[in-house]
Protein backbone atom coordinates (compact mmCIF):
# COMPACT_ATOMS: atom_id res chain seq x y z
CA UNK A 1 0.00 0.00 0.00
CA UNK A 2 1.54 3.21 -1.34
CA UNK A 3 1.97 6.22 1.34
CA UNK A 4 0.10 8.57 -1.26
CA UNK A 5 0.00 11.60 1.46
CA UNK A 6 2.53 11.74 4.24
CA UNK A 7 5.67 13.44 3.29
CA UNK A 8 9.07 11.77 3.78
CA UNK A 9 7.75 8.51 3.92
CA UNK A 10 8.76 5.16 2.78
CA UNK A 11 6.01 3.16 0.08
CA UNK A 12 5.15 0.17 2.21
CA UNK A 13 2.77 -0.12 5.44
CA UNK A 14 4.82 -1.63 7.78
CA UNK A 15 8.07 -0.06 6.28
CA UNK A 16 10.21 2.53 8.79
CA UNK A 17 8.30 5.93 8.48
CA UNK A 18 9.12 8.81 10.44
CA UNK A 19 7.56 9.17 13.63
CA UNK A 20 4.21 10.80 14.11
CA UNK A 21 4.62 14.70 15.04
CA UNK A 22 7.18 16.00 17.99
CA UNK A 23 6.45 15.51 21.10
CA UNK A 24 7.64 18.84 21.69
CA UNK A 25 4.33 20.15 19.79
CA UNK A 26 2.12 22.05 22.13
CA UNK A 27 -1.37 19.55 22.94
CA UNK A 28 -4.21 20.47 20.78
CA UNK A 29 -6.78 18.35 22.26
CA UNK A 30 -7.05 16.42 25.12
CA UNK A 31 -9.21 13.85 26.33
CA UNK A 32 -9.46 11.72 29.48
CA UNK A 33 -12.09 8.81 30.60
CA UNK A 34 -14.74 10.38 28.06
CA UNK A 35 -17.98 8.11 28.30
CA UNK A 36 -21.13 9.10 26.46
CA UNK A 37 -24.59 7.29 26.76
CA UNK A 38 -27.86 7.45 25.54
CA UNK A 39 -31.82 6.40 26.41
CA UNK A 40 -32.84 3.20 24.54
CA UNK A 41 -36.08 3.76 23.14
CA UNK A 42 -39.08 1.51 24.30
CA UNK A 43 -42.11 0.64 22.93
CA UNK A 44 -45.24 1.85 24.58
CA UNK A 45 -45.76 -1.34 26.13
CA UNK A 46 -42.47 -1.46 27.63
CA UNK A 47 -42.96 1.82 29.10
CA UNK A 48 -46.20 0.70 30.87
CA UNK A 49 -44.84 -2.51 32.12
CA UNK A 50 -42.13 -1.04 33.52
CA UNK A 51 -41.94 3.13 33.64
CA UNK A 52 -39.35 3.26 35.49
CA UNK A 53 -36.70 0.57 34.37
CA UNK A 54 -35.23 2.99 31.73
CA UNK A 55 -31.94 1.62 29.51
CA UNK A 56 -28.84 3.27 28.56
CA UNK A 57 -26.57 2.44 25.64
CA UNK A 58 -23.04 3.37 26.24
CA UNK A 59 -21.58 4.62 22.82
CA UNK A 60 -18.28 6.36 23.96
CA UNK A 61 -16.72 4.39 26.78
CA UNK A 62 -13.34 5.88 28.77
CA UNK A 63 -12.14 7.48 25.80
CA UNK A 64 -8.88 9.21 26.11
CA UNK A 65 -6.11 10.47 24.05
CA UNK A 66 -4.10 13.42 22.97
CA UNK A 67 -3.74 14.99 20.02
CA UNK A 68 -0.52 17.63 18.61
CA UNK A 69 -1.10 20.73 16.85
CA UNK A 70 -0.51 20.39 13.05
CA UNK A 71 -1.28 17.07 13.49
CA UNK A 72 -3.82 14.93 11.15
CA UNK A 73 -5.40 12.44 13.29
CA UNK A 74 -7.46 9.88 12.29
CA UNK A 75 -10.54 8.11 14.11
CA UNK A 76 -11.52 4.98 12.17
CA UNK A 77 -13.81 2.37 12.93
CA UNK A 78 -17.15 1.03 11.50
CA UNK A 79 -20.99 2.56 11.63
CA UNK A 80 -22.18 2.59 15.32
CA UNK A 81 -18.42 2.65 16.80
CA UNK A 82 -18.90 6.07 18.48
CA UNK A 83 -16.64 8.49 16.22
CA UNK A 84 -19.29 10.76 15.54
CA UNK A 85 -20.28 11.01 18.93
CA UNK A 86 -16.97 11.48 20.39
CA UNK A 87 -17.22 14.55 17.19
CA UNK A 88 -20.13 15.70 18.33
CA UNK A 89 -18.78 16.17 22.29
CA UNK A 90 -15.02 18.21 21.13
CA UNK A 91 -17.79 20.86 18.79
CA UNK A 92 -19.89 21.32 22.14
CA UNK A 93 -22.64 19.74 20.61
CA UNK A 94 -23.31 16.61 23.02
CA UNK A 95 -22.72 17.00 26.67
CA UNK A 96 -20.56 14.07 28.38
CA UNK A 97 -21.48 11.65 31.29
CA UNK A 98 -18.23 11.99 32.59
CA UNK A 99 -14.59 12.73 31.45
CA UNK A 100 -12.58 15.54 30.67
CA UNK A 101 -12.54 17.53 27.45
CA UNK A 102 -9.54 20.15 26.40
CA UNK A 103 -9.52 22.16 23.23
CA UNK A 104 -6.07 24.40 22.79
CA UNK A 105 -5.92 24.57 26.62
CA UNK A 106 -10.16 25.46 27.01
CA UNK A 107 -12.11 23.09 28.65
CA UNK A 108 -15.21 22.14 26.67
CA UNK A 109 -17.53 21.88 29.50
CA UNK A 110 -16.67 25.18 31.34
CA UNK A 111 -15.73 27.05 28.38
CA UNK A 112 -17.89 26.15 25.82
CA UNK A 113 -18.26 29.67 23.85
CA UNK A 114 -14.42 29.86 23.36
CA UNK A 115 -14.35 26.62 22.13
CA UNK A 116 -16.78 26.94 19.54
CA UNK A 117 -14.72 30.12 18.82
CA UNK A 118 -11.61 27.87 17.58
CA UNK A 119 -12.95 24.61 16.70
CA UNK A 120 -15.38 24.07 13.34
CA UNK A 121 -17.26 20.79 12.25
CA UNK A 122 -17.25 19.58 8.83
CA UNK A 123 -19.42 16.96 7.65
CA UNK A 124 -20.22 15.25 4.64
CA UNK A 125 -23.65 16.66 4.95
CA UNK A 126 -23.69 18.31 1.43
CA UNK A 127 -27.98 19.39 1.85
CA UNK A 128 -26.51 22.05 4.90
CA UNK A 129 -25.68 24.40 2.08
CA UNK A 130 -28.37 26.15 -0.35
CA UNK A 131 -28.54 25.16 -3.72
CA UNK A 132 -30.07 27.99 -5.58
CA UNK A 133 -27.33 30.27 -3.41
CA UNK A 134 -23.86 30.83 -5.32
CA UNK A 135 -20.86 30.00 -3.34
CA UNK A 136 -20.50 33.31 -2.09
CA UNK A 137 -23.75 33.97 -1.33
CA UNK A 138 -23.64 30.56 0.64
CA UNK A 139 -20.22 32.05 2.52
CA UNK A 140 -21.89 35.42 2.80
CA UNK A 141 -24.98 34.03 4.56
CA UNK A 142 -22.41 32.40 7.56
CA UNK A 143 -20.28 35.33 7.44
CA UNK A 144 -23.00 37.21 8.83
CA UNK A 145 -23.58 34.21 11.53
CA UNK A 146 -20.13 34.55 12.38
CA UNK A 147 -20.91 38.35 12.95
CA UNK A 148 -18.15 39.91 9.97
CA UNK A 149 -18.41 43.15 9.21
CA UNK A 150 -19.14 43.26 4.88
CA UNK A 151 -16.09 44.70 4.26
CA UNK A 152 -14.00 41.79 6.49
CA UNK A 153 -16.33 38.96 5.35
CA UNK A 154 -15.90 40.05 1.14
CA UNK A 155 -11.88 39.73 2.20
CA UNK A 156 -12.48 36.15 3.91
CA UNK A 157 -14.73 35.40 1.60
CA UNK A 158 -11.89 35.54 -1.13
CA UNK A 159 -9.52 33.93 1.20
CA UNK A 160 -11.43 30.43 1.46
CA UNK A 161 -12.52 29.98 -2.00
CA UNK A 162 -8.60 30.58 -3.25
CA UNK A 163 -7.87 28.27 -0.21
CA UNK A 164 -9.90 25.62 -1.64
CA UNK A 165 -9.33 25.74 -4.53
CA UNK A 166 -13.14 27.66 -5.95
CA UNK A 167 -11.77 30.85 -6.65
CA UNK A 168 -13.16 30.54 -10.12
CA UNK A 169 -16.66 28.81 -9.14
CA UNK A 170 -17.53 32.04 -6.23
CA UNK A 171 -20.38 32.74 -8.16
CA UNK A 172 -21.75 29.46 -9.49
CA UNK A 173 -24.85 28.12 -7.97
CA UNK A 174 -23.96 25.20 -5.31
CA UNK A 175 -26.59 23.21 -7.36
CA UNK A 176 -24.50 22.89 -10.03
CA UNK A 177 -21.59 21.63 -8.47
CA UNK A 178 -19.70 18.40 -8.13
CA UNK A 179 -19.81 16.33 -4.69
CA UNK A 180 -16.40 17.23 -4.36
CA UNK A 181 -16.98 21.23 -5.06
CA UNK A 182 -19.78 21.04 -2.13
CA UNK A 183 -17.08 19.32 -0.01
CA UNK A 184 -14.63 21.87 -0.64
CA UNK A 185 -17.23 24.47 -0.11
CA UNK A 186 -18.22 23.08 2.93
CA UNK A 187 -14.73 23.17 4.12
CA UNK A 188 -14.36 26.65 2.84
CA UNK A 189 -17.67 27.21 5.20
CA UNK A 190 -16.07 25.92 8.62
CA UNK A 191 -12.30 28.12 7.64
CA UNK A 192 -14.47 31.56 7.85
CA UNK A 193 -13.88 31.96 11.55
CA UNK A 194 -10.30 31.09 10.81
CA UNK A 195 -10.39 27.82 12.87
CA UNK A 196 -7.46 26.05 14.87
CA UNK A 197 -9.05 23.13 15.14
CA UNK A 198 -11.18 21.18 12.39
CA UNK A 199 -13.40 18.68 12.99
CA UNK A 200 -14.15 16.42 9.93
CA UNK A 201 -16.78 13.58 9.79
CA UNK A 202 -16.25 11.28 6.77
CA UNK A 203 -15.28 14.30 4.50
CA UNK A 204 -14.69 11.98 1.42
CA UNK A 205 -17.52 9.87 2.20
CA UNK A 206 -19.36 10.73 -1.37
CA UNK A 207 -16.35 11.70 -3.62
CA UNK A 208 -14.73 8.99 -6.26
CA UNK A 209 -11.09 8.04 -5.52
CA UNK A 210 -9.57 10.27 -7.68
CA UNK A 211 -11.35 13.42 -6.19
CA UNK A 212 -10.98 12.40 -2.61
CA UNK A 213 -7.18 11.96 -3.06
CA UNK A 214 -7.01 15.59 -4.13
CA UNK A 215 -9.48 16.53 -1.50
CA UNK A 216 -6.89 15.00 0.70
CA UNK A 217 -3.76 16.80 -0.55
CA UNK A 218 -5.57 20.16 -0.48
CA UNK A 219 -6.14 19.40 3.05
CA UNK A 220 -2.48 18.20 3.79
CA UNK A 221 -0.88 21.21 1.81
CA UNK A 222 -3.14 24.03 2.35
CA UNK A 223 -5.18 23.66 5.76
CA UNK A 224 -2.23 21.97 8.10
CA UNK A 225 1.39 22.76 6.34
CA UNK A 226 0.35 26.12 5.60
CA UNK A 227 -2.73 27.45 7.61
CA UNK A 228 -1.38 25.26 10.76
CA UNK A 229 -4.51 23.80 11.77
CA UNK A 230 -5.39 20.90 13.43
CA UNK A 231 -7.27 18.30 11.38
CA UNK A 232 -9.38 15.44 13.89
CA UNK A 233 -11.08 13.12 11.15
CA UNK A 234 -13.48 10.42 11.78
CA UNK A 235 -13.74 7.73 9.00
CA UNK A 236 -14.76 3.90 8.40
CA UNK A 237 -11.81 4.24 5.32
CA UNK A 238 -8.41 2.03 6.73
CA UNK A 239 -7.00 3.55 3.57
CA UNK A 240 -7.81 7.30 4.18
CA UNK A 241 -6.86 6.53 7.89
CA UNK A 242 -3.69 5.17 7.61
CA UNK A 243 -2.28 6.11 4.48
CA UNK A 244 -3.48 10.03 5.55
CA UNK A 245 -3.41 10.60 8.88
CA UNK A 246 -0.50 11.06 11.07
CA UNK A 247 -2.15 8.88 13.71
CA UNK A 248 -4.89 6.89 13.91
CA UNK A 249 -7.37 5.35 16.77
CA UNK A 250 -9.01 2.42 15.91
CA UNK A 251 -12.52 2.49 17.97
CA UNK A 252 -14.68 -0.53 18.38
CA UNK A 253 -17.52 -0.55 20.76
CA UNK A 254 -17.13 2.65 21.86
CA UNK A 255 -13.15 2.00 22.75
CA UNK A 256 -10.06 2.59 21.54
CA UNK A 257 -8.78 -0.65 20.60
CA UNK A 258 -5.37 0.34 19.18
CA UNK A 259 -3.37 4.08 18.48
CA UNK A 260 -0.26 4.87 16.66
CA UNK A 261 0.42 5.69 12.67
CA UNK A 262 -0.05 2.42 10.02
CA UNK A 263 3.50 1.64 10.54
CA UNK A 264 3.39 1.62 14.53
CA UNK A 265 0.17 -0.50 14.40
CA UNK A 266 1.42 -2.87 11.76
CA UNK A 267 4.54 -3.45 13.70
CA UNK A 268 2.82 -4.09 16.60
CA UNK A 269 0.65 -6.76 15.28
CA UNK A 270 1.54 -7.87 11.80
CA UNK A 271 5.57 -8.57 12.35
CA UNK A 272 4.80 -12.60 12.68
CA UNK A 273 3.07 -13.08 9.15
CA UNK A 274 5.35 -14.79 6.96
CA UNK A 275 5.10 -15.98 3.01
CA UNK A 276 7.04 -19.48 1.76
CA UNK A 277 7.57 -18.99 -1.80
CA UNK A 278 7.61 -22.48 -2.58
CA UNK A 279 6.45 -24.66 -6.15
CA UNK A 280 5.36 -27.17 -3.28
CA UNK A 281 2.20 -25.26 -1.39
CA UNK A 282 0.48 -28.32 -0.61
CA UNK A 283 2.86 -30.26 1.19
CA UNK A 284 1.64 -32.05 4.00
CA UNK A 285 5.04 -30.43 5.94
CA UNK A 286 2.36 -27.23 6.52
CA UNK A 287 -0.09 -29.07 8.21
CA UNK A 288 2.29 -30.72 10.55
CA UNK A 289 3.55 -27.14 11.73
CA UNK A 290 -0.32 -26.29 12.32
CA UNK A 291 -0.61 -29.85 14.20
CA UNK A 292 2.39 -28.54 16.28
CA UNK A 293 0.88 -24.93 17.19
CA UNK A 294 4.09 -23.83 15.12
CA UNK A 295 1.94 -21.67 12.19
CA UNK A 296 -1.41 -20.79 11.84
CA UNK A 297 -3.91 -19.09 9.47
CA UNK A 298 -2.28 -21.13 6.23
CA UNK A 299 -3.43 -19.42 2.76
CA UNK A 300 -2.34 -20.65 -0.33
CA UNK A 301 -1.59 -18.18 -2.96
CA UNK A 302 -0.32 -17.82 -6.29
CA UNK A 303 1.05 -14.23 -7.94
CA UNK A 304 0.16 -12.78 -11.00
CA UNK A 305 3.19 -14.38 -12.98
CA UNK A 306 1.90 -17.94 -11.81
CA UNK A 307 4.22 -18.60 -8.39
CA UNK A 308 2.87 -20.09 -5.85
CA UNK A 309 3.17 -19.42 -2.46
CA UNK A 310 1.66 -20.36 0.95
CA UNK A 311 0.94 -16.97 3.30
CA UNK A 312 0.96 -18.18 7.20
CA UNK A 313 1.32 -16.57 11.49
CA UNK A 314 4.15 -17.89 12.85
CA UNK A 315 3.66 -18.39 16.55
CA UNK A 316 6.64 -16.49 18.08
CA UNK A 317 9.30 -14.30 17.14
CA UNK A 318 11.95 -14.43 14.85
CA UNK A 319 13.64 -17.62 16.11
CA UNK A 320 10.26 -19.53 15.56
CA UNK A 321 10.17 -18.15 12.24
CA UNK A 322 13.42 -19.75 11.77
CA UNK A 323 12.60 -22.96 13.45
CA UNK A 324 9.77 -22.85 11.00
CA UNK A 325 12.02 -22.39 7.92
CA UNK A 326 14.36 -25.05 9.32
CA UNK A 327 11.32 -27.56 9.86
CA UNK A 328 10.38 -26.94 6.37
CA UNK A 329 13.59 -27.70 4.90
CA UNK A 330 14.49 -30.68 6.71
CA UNK A 331 10.50 -32.43 5.30
CA UNK A 332 12.32 -31.49 1.50
CA UNK A 333 9.92 -28.57 0.85
CA UNK A 334 11.64 -26.58 -1.91
CA UNK A 335 11.71 -22.85 -0.49
CA UNK A 336 13.14 -20.12 -2.82
CA UNK A 337 12.07 -17.13 -0.47
CA UNK A 338 10.69 -16.65 3.06
CA UNK A 339 9.90 -13.33 4.33
CA UNK A 340 7.16 -11.25 5.90
CA UNK A 341 4.48 -10.78 4.33
CA UNK A 342 2.79 -7.37 3.53
CA UNK A 343 -0.26 -7.02 5.48
CA UNK A 344 -3.69 -5.72 4.17
CA UNK A 345 -5.29 -2.72 5.75
CA UNK A 346 -8.30 -4.49 5.99
CA UNK A 347 -6.03 -7.77 7.40
CA UNK A 348 -4.67 -4.84 9.88
CA UNK A 349 -7.95 -4.00 11.25
CA UNK A 350 -9.75 -7.58 11.96
CA UNK A 351 -6.51 -8.37 13.82
CA UNK A 352 -6.58 -5.25 15.71
CA UNK A 353 -10.49 -5.72 16.77
CA UNK A 354 -9.55 -9.39 17.38
CA UNK A 355 -6.70 -8.43 20.23
CA UNK A 356 -9.26 -6.04 21.80
CA UNK A 357 -11.93 -8.77 21.86
CA UNK A 358 -9.62 -10.90 23.65
CA UNK A 359 -8.06 -8.25 26.48
CA UNK A 360 -11.64 -7.23 26.97
CA UNK A 361 -13.10 -10.65 27.84
CA UNK A 362 -10.43 -11.16 29.65
CA UNK A 363 -11.03 -8.18 32.01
Amino acid sequence: MTIAYLEDRTSTLGSPVAAHPSATRPISVSLGNVTKSFAVRRSIAEAIRHPLAARRAVVVRDIGFEVRQREIFGILGLNGAGKTTLLKMLATLLVPDCGRLEIEGHDVLREPQRVREIVSLVSAEERSLNWRLSAAENLRLFSGLHRMREAEAATRIEEVLITVGLADAGEKLVGHFSSGMRQRLLLARALLARPSVLLMDEPTRSLDPVTAHSFRSMLRQEIVNRGGTTIVMATHNPEEAFTFCDRVAVMHRGRVAAMGSGAELFARLGQNRYRVWTPMPDHSAFDALVRRGLVSEVVRRTDEGGDPSVECVVEGDEACAADVLRRLVEARVAVSRFERAPMSLSYLIAQIIEHHEIEENER
